[in-house]
Parts: C-alpha cells; structure tokens; sequence
C-alpha cells in the first residue's frame, strides 16, 4: 500500500501557469522544485491511500476557495524563490 499526498500532483500541474505570471523568474529545475516544496510546506496535505481516494481529493482541489489559497501560496513562493535563489 502506497501513501500520497495528490496535492503534489496538483501543485506540479499548476506550476507553469503560475510562473507564466512571472516572466522574469527563472524555470530551472532547482527553482521549480523550491516552488513546489514551499507551496507544498504551506498547504495542507492531501494525502490518499487509493485510486479512488486521489480521485476524490483531486475533485476537492476544484473548489474555488482551494484553487485561490493554492494560487497565493504558489505565488508567494515565487516571489520568496525569486528573490533566494539557491544557485547562480
């Protein structure tokens, strides 16, 4: 038995359309990741134990009030990656 958080998947789906708001910051892999793990620190996690339980919370995440609390944590990750970056 495998233990997921899905707020992982939805948080790496969305990422793209996140940073298209943010022209100047950098899409390497190392940013890219620190976005996804400060976001993923400041949510609560969604974690789900089987396919039907992902596709349950993967329903949840539709909410309008989740889309708009994921959209200002991804945001402000961005902005604390832009401005820390952990390389070059």
């Amino acid at each position: 038995m495998v233990v997921k958080n899905v707020l992982e998947h939805i948080v790496w789906q969305q990422l793209d359309e996140v940073l298209d708001r943010f022209p100047a910051m950098c899409r390497c892999e190392k940013c890219r990741a620190d976005i996804a793990a400060y976001t993923l620190n400041h949510m609560k996690p969604h974690y789900v134990v089987s396919e039907k339980g992902a596709l349950f919370a993967k329903t949840q995440s539709l909410d309008a009030s989740f889309k708009v609390e994921l959209l200002i944590i991804m945001s402000e990750a961005v902005k604390q990656v832009q401005a820390h970056p952990r390389h070059e």
